[in-house]
């Protein structure tokens, strides 16, 4: 049975929904990005793995599956980093980040998505979406400045 994904409706003609993303980070101080399938609001570009909340789920079980479902990994431990949201013209995106700090299993693109290591200091030269910025200067500031 499908799950029905956690929208909130903020205004009659822009529906609010309601998403987790997380840094997974790796030995070298890489984080995955992953492209936005085509077919997906905003086709072919970059964001961290992550996806919709369902009615009932908690933020962190919810990044635990998804991150499952698309990646085939287990998160063992991870932090709340931030939440925003962005307003997109024809939807509002609420985001709650997170930093995953320990997983086991090796990533691998379970949905068809394009799957990059990319070193947190160069995650700026990326097509990353705008909803997700703020999270680069984020894990910059307070992940990258750690390696």
């Amino acid at each position: 049975m499908p799950r029905r994904a956690r929208i909130l409706t903020v205004a009659a003609d822009k529906p609010r929904i309601v998403v987790v993303a997380g840094a997974l980070l790796d030995e070298h101080g890489r984080v995955l990005i992953a492209a936005r399938p085509p077919g997906k609001h905003m086709a072919g570009r970059w964001e961290f793995p992550g996806g919709k909340i369902a009615d009932g789920e908690s933020p962190e079980a919810a990044l635990r599956r998804e991150l499952r479902e698309e990646l085939g990994v287990e998160i063992q431990h991870c932090r709340f980093e931030m939440s925003l949201v962005h307003a997109y013209p024809d939807r509002e995106v609420e985001l709650l980040f997170h930093v995953i700090e320990a997983w086991s299993g090796t990533p691998e693109s379970r949905e068809g998505q394009a799957l990059r290591w990319v070193p947190i200091a160069a995650l700026a030269d990326e097509d990353i979406l705008e909803a997700d910025l703020p999270f680069i200067r984020t894990l910059q500031r307070h992940v990258g400045s750690a390696r």
